[in-house]
């Protein structure tokens, strides 16, 4: 690896319409380091590299083909979607990356008890989800209400928002936000 390096993280990632910071945070490497690398005053090791390419997601082999091109991937199975949630709540992404996309669209499961914090949530948008299975308490704004298999909601993401599993059994919900609010 050298200088072409740097040189070709910078086509790759201005190609997929990503600015260091966000390919920074996709693959967990410091902002600072990927603005070195593209300058050419750091020759990452090829686990580094690796761990950048992971961010966009594109493999060491693709990036150094003569021929690059990046094709979006159109079908996912279940094992691929990516898992974004942690503990009692599961959120299942469909897509790796999300930049220039103006869709957010999940599998959730939320666990007996499980919420999604103390405090409301808010962001810019608007998302809407069904309920699949089990029931799930929904407050927006000053509204509440338990949404059961098959009920829906539909809001403004600006207005705060929480969901609680109130039932015993995993509450299953597809969902979509837009635009992508993770």
């Amino acid at each position: 690896m050298d200088q072409d390096t740097g040189k070709r993280l910078r086509e790759v990632r201005t190609t997929m319409g990503l600015s260091q910071r966000q390919l920074a945070k996709a693959s967990g490497v410091a902002n600072a380091t990927i603005s070195q690398i593209e300058s050419g005053n750091l020759n990452p090791t090829v686990s580094m590299l690796k761990k950048v390419l992971d961010g966009i997601p594109m493999s060491l082999s693709d990036f150094f083909s003569d021929n690059f091109e990046f094709t979006e991937q159109v079908f996912f199975k279940a094992s691929e979607l990516v898992e974004i949630g942690k503990d009692d709540v599961s959120y299942r992404q469909v897509g790796n990356h999300l930049v220039n996309k103006t869709i957010q669209m999940l599998s959730e499961c939320y666990q007996p008890g499980a919420t999604t914090g103390k405090h409301p949530i808010t962001h810019d948008g608007e998302e809407c989800g069904i309920i699949l299975s089990g029931q799930l308490e929904v407050t927006v704004g000053d509204q509440k209400k338990v949404l059961t298999v098959g009920d829906a909601y539909y809001f403004k993401s600006t207005q705060p928002h929480q969901f609680k599993n109130t039932g015993r059994e995993p509450c299953t919900v597809i969902s979509a936000c837009s635009p992508p609010g993770f």
